[in-house]
């Protein structure tokens, strides 16, 4: 089947169908745009675009296939982009910091609302990650530097390892804070965690003031850690709890 090559009008962007779109010149090698009337060299539209198309109006049904798909895919993460920015700016507006209860390594729950009334550091991060093992050290050392002023680290393990694997993780690091088994849920409702490691700095008061995602330096840490600090607790919480090293909530 014979096809028609279309250029387009370098002034007002109709296509030129030779024959069609044009307005016949006595001029050879001359086109004159049917929609404008401006007329053009015909070499003026060397190396121009040129779209193929069947006589009839008809379309190559793979092309639109393929067109359909891209669209689909466009849509698709699009949606998910725009659902996961909108609970990144939730989470931030300092809005309380979306309560959970999660396993902890030695098999009882912890619930980071019990925690109220200390200022929170709730770190994202998984075995695999090499920029996590930068970091647990630095808040091993902001555990013990800060604790006694009411900074309680929460680890938060968010990859596949089991059980076993991430006790010695925490063991080979020295960890001394309480390292949870975590849940899908759980990061999602703190925006995804698009990346590892991630902390959300929680003030006394159980609302984020702060969040870091990657690896920052331990100054930058430390300057949240103030921050969540400052907080002053909710006047209508009761007594304050205490966690133990890896261990549960205890009142």
């Amino acid at each position: 089947m014979r096809t028609e090559e279309f250029q387009f009008c370098p002034k007002c962007g109709a296509a030129l169908n030779h024959g069609a779109s044009t307005t016949p010149v006595s001029t050879p090698g001359v086109v004159t745009c049917g929609a404008c009337g401006t007329t053009f060299q015909q070499s003026d539209f060397a190396g121009g675009a040129v779209i193929q198309a069947t006589p009839g109006g008809n379309r190559n049904p793979l092309a639109l296939f393929a067109v359909a798909v891209i669209a689909a895919v466009m849509l698709y993460y699009g949606f998910h982009a725009a659902r996961r920015t909108e609970a990144n700016a939730i989470v931030m507006k300092a809005s309380p910091a979306p309560d959970f209860t999660l396993e902890s390594l030695d098999g009882k729950s912890v619930r980071l609302s019990d925690l109220r009334g200390k200022a929170v550091l709730l770190n994202f991060w998984a075995t695999w990650c090499g920029p996590c093992k930068i970091e647990t050290p630095w808040l091993v050392e902001l555990q013990n530097q800060y604790g006694s002023q009411g900074l309680q680290v929460i680890g938060v393990a968010m990859d596949d390892s089991g059980k076993d694997e991430i006790a010695k993780f925490a063991k080979d690091m020295g960890v001394n804070y309480p390292v949870l088994l975590g849940k899908e849920a759980v990061g999602d409702a703190y925006g995804g965690v698009p990346a590892l490691p991630e902390s959300f700095f929680i003030g006394r008061d159980g609302k984020i003031v702060d969040k870091i995602i990657g690896l920052k330096g331990k100054g930058e840490i430390e300057d949240s850690i103030k921050k969540a600090l400052s907080t002053e607790a909710a006047k209508n919480d009761a007594s304050v709890p205490t966690v133990r090293e890896n261990g549960p909530v205890q009142r």
